[in-house]
């Protein structure tokens, strides 16, 4: 069955936010008040930058507007939140072109592979033409694994050799996506330490072939977060956006983890638009991100 944002933020709303609510309508406002908004945000893993800007922003409002009422006050975080994971740039994957690309990239054991199986089946549904490659030949089992989802959804799945050049890999489902008329190709890449070189240069090379072989390739590059490593998964995703230019966050296995505010440390710390949330472990389990169903669904 699918579930939703808000079902897939219950650990964070019952370990975290429902405190939050409570703290807030404790009476008074005082510097106890704010000092225990503070722990709890950065218990939520939101981040000390983001926690600091919030309560900073919130005393101002509650200063500027004489808010008093916990009611008030929630609403008036909810608005602070909301401006943080509000984001209108336009999702690339989702124009209609005679083939669009996006490559998937993150570290190992983030969800990834299981998010491009969830994301063919997805467009899939909506009547487009999806071909999927496995980029990420260093792992025989990550072949094999796309290839199920490949089933799964039933969309074709490019490989080649464990050990092979994931770059021909790219080439060879740019070609086979064109020679079948099909308009998408989802790219898995292989799961590089952010922090070993030469793995790091191999997955621009195949950024690389996107580029000269499809305009304006690749459309979207969706870095795969595990929800459940908060914050630590911040450093690998800078890592990733400094070699190859980043364009969102697929942020997974959501449910599994009471770290849901990371959230607002990728939209504020990294700039970053959350495109999708990974809600659960069925094909069905992969919900767009929509802000005001995220700020609901902390609070209940």
């Amino acid at each position: 069955m699918f579930r939703s944002i808000r079902d897939s933020l219950s650990r964070t709303r019952q370990s975290v936010f429902g405190q939050i609510v409570s703290v807030l309508g404790m009476g008074e406002i005082d510097d106890d008040t704010w000092e225990d908004l503070e722990a709890l945000l950065v218990q939520a893993d939101i981040g000390v930058p983001t926690t600091l800007a919030l309560v900073e922003a919130m005393r101002e409002r509650v200063a500027r507007e004489g808010l008093v009422r916990a009611e008030q006050l929630i609403q008036a975080l909810k608005a602070e939140m909301r401006a943080i994971v509000t984001d209108d740039s336009p999702f690339e994957l989702e124009g209609r072109r005679q083939l669009t690309v996006g490559l998937l990239v993150g570290v190992n054991g983030s969800g990834k592979t299981t998010s491009i199986g969830k994301l063919a089946h997805r467009y899939k549904k909506q009547g487009r033409g999806v071909v999927l490659a496995a980029a990420d030949t260093f792992r025989a089992a990550a072949i094999d694994q796309l290839k199920i989802w490949g089933e799964r959804s039933g969309v074709p799945v490019i490989s080649g050799q464990p050990g092979g050049d994931p770059a021909a890999v790219t080439y060879d489902g740019i070609r086979a996506a064109r020679a079948r008329g099909f308009d998408m190709l989802l790219v898995d890449t292989a799961g590089r330490l952010h922090t070993k070189f030469n793995l790091m240069k191999e997955l621009e090379k195949v950024y690389g072939v996107c580029k000269k072989s499809v305009h304006a390739a690749p459309h979207e590059v969706l870095l795969v977060l595990d929800a459940t490593t908060g914050q630590n998964a911040l450093v690998q995703a800078q890592k990733f956006k400094e070699s190859v230019h980043v364009t969102g966050v697929i942020l997974a296995k959501l449910d599994g983890t009471a770290k849901g505010g990371m959230v607002l440390a990728i939209y504020r710390e990294l700039g970053l638009p959350v495109r999708f949330i990974g809600t659960g472990e069925s094909i069905e389990d992969l919900a767009p991100f929509d802000p005001e169903q995220f700020i609901d669904g902390l609070f209940g």
